[in-house]
């Protein structure tokens, strides 16, 4: 389908460089948004429709990737550029590698995860992800409707050369989005458990030692760290930007709830955005962004 331009966001940042786009819609809840180089695409999740999809930046269209692919949602690439994502529905964290699936770890002690929701490899090749209910309510929206059981909402980091999963953070409600700094010093994740819980944290990795790092003014849910270390996070109707100190820069209003974003296009500089029904995509100063 064609874009369709947005109104351009006020922006005396100098960090926007165009308009807002809508350039497909027709989902039901959209997540998980990664650029993938190679075939120069985004691919998405639509979870309740249990299907992922891919925007092809040359030709403008979007494509079912696959169907009945158990409710995925946030998804990264490896160090080998093979597909990493989450799934809710067999509450695990798997591998895609030319439309083949592989379950790489779907419990901690003895105990399903809940369901896996946004993920981040680290330079050492390590995979680190986030573990909230969403996929096991009862509603059975975005996945099987299920219950707890390892009794808690975790963030885990899994090792692939060993196989070992190990919960590395603890003391949030419902995890959700994650993000490395650009040192991988720190890790930012956004904790959405409730009106009352509807932050970003930030956690010194050597140390495990975290503490709130802003309040968005709507819910954070997944977000990206470019190259200066500012943080672009969904926030309910908007995108916010804010620097590594924690100060907001920038508003960029969307027209939906928007879930999560990715930095994509042939320099890094696009921000594409899910956002309920809608795929979005501002172009902006940005380079070399983290995506």
């Amino acid at each position: 389908m064609p874009t369709t331009p947005q109104k351009t966001p006020s922006d005396e940042t100098g960090l926007i460089a165009g308009e807002l786009e809508k350039l497909w819609t027709g989902g039901e809840w959209l997540e998980g948004p990664l650029w993938l180089p190679g075939s120069e695409s985004v691919r998405f999740s639509d979870i309740p429709n249990n299907r992922i999809l891919e925007f092809d930046r040359a030709t403008g269209e979007t494509r079912v990737h696959r169907d009945d692919v158990e409710y995925t949602n946030g998804r990264t690439l490896d160090l080998e550029g093979r597909v990493v994502q989450c799934s809710h529905g067999r509450r695990a964290v798997e591998r895609e590698v030319d439309g083949e699936v592989e379950v790489l770890v779907d419990r901690w002690a003895g105990g399903r995860f809940n369901s896996p929701n946004d993920v981040v490899v680290a330079s050492d090749g390590t995979i680190w992800f986030t573990d909230p209910p969403y996929g096991i309510q009862e509603s059975g929206r975005e996945g099987h409707p299920g219950v707890e059981e390892y009794g808690g909402c975790f963030v885990f980091r899994f090792d692939p050369a060993t196989g070992v999963a190990t919960p590395v953070i603890t003391d949030m409600v419902h995890p959700n989005g994650l993000a490395f700094s650009l040192d991988e010093k720190l890790l930012y994740v956004a904790d959405t458990g409730g009106e009352s819980v509807r932050h970003i944290r930030v956690y010194d990795v050597a140390t495990g030692e975290g503490r709130v790092f802003v309040h968005p003014s709507g819910t954070p849910d997944g977000f990206r760290v470019d190259a200066e270390g500012r943080v672009w996070t969904s926030s309910s109707d908007a995108v916010q930007v804010f620097s590594s100190s924690g100060e907001l820069e920038l508003n960029i209003p969307v027209p939906e709830v928007a879930s999560n974003v990715c930095f994509g296009g042939p320099d890094g500089s696009e921000l594409y955005i899910t956002a309920s029904t809608s795929l979005y995509r501002i172009r902006t100063t940005v380079t070399s962004a983290v995506g």
